[in-house]
């Protein structure tokens, strides 16, 4: 499973032009299902996403979490995480899992974030989406459960 998580001042996600979520301040995570991922790595990436200290401290310091300073997390399925572009021009998604078992821990993932007392919104799974996003910073982080950077 991977992520892209921003630190945002806001952010929002639409559908045919209606908001289907939205956030003030908080973190957008852009999710990708990988085919050999499990309910493991969705809880494995939901504690590090809420445990992720990149808010600044009274020192200045990033050495706050989402949980410390109670803020939302908008998530946004994101299956071309998973494109392969080592090869010509056009990418590849063979590593993304099939939609079914994607959204199956898409919403695993959303419910352990939930689990973890953090307020979540979410896009539309299997949708054409389009995200605002007010980025802080800006700060990125890139995660993968897998560990492969």
């Amino acid at each position: 499973m991977r992520a892209v998580v921003q630190r945002a001042k806001s952010a929002r996600v639409s559908v045919d032009g209606e908001t289907v979520g939205s956030i003030g301040p908080g973190l957008v995570v852009f999710l990708g299902v990988g085919q050999d991922d499990s309910r493991d790595d969705a809880s494995y990436l939901a504690e590090k996403v809420g445990n992720l200290r990149i808010f600044e401290d009274q020192a200045g310091k990033m050495n706050l979490s989402c949980i410390d300073v109670s803020l939302p997390v908008l998530v946004v399925s994101q299956f071309t995480l998973y494109g392969d572009c080592r090869k010509g021009r056009r990418p590849s998604f063979t590593e993304a899992a099939p939609p079914e078992r994607a959204n199956e821990l898409y919403n695993e993932f959303v419910e352990e974030v939930r689990r973890l007392g953090i307020e979540v919104e979410t896009g539309r799974f299997q949708t054409v989406m389009t995200v605002s996003v007010d980025n802080d910073g800006p700060v990125t982080i890139l995660l993968d459960s897998k560990k492969q950077f």
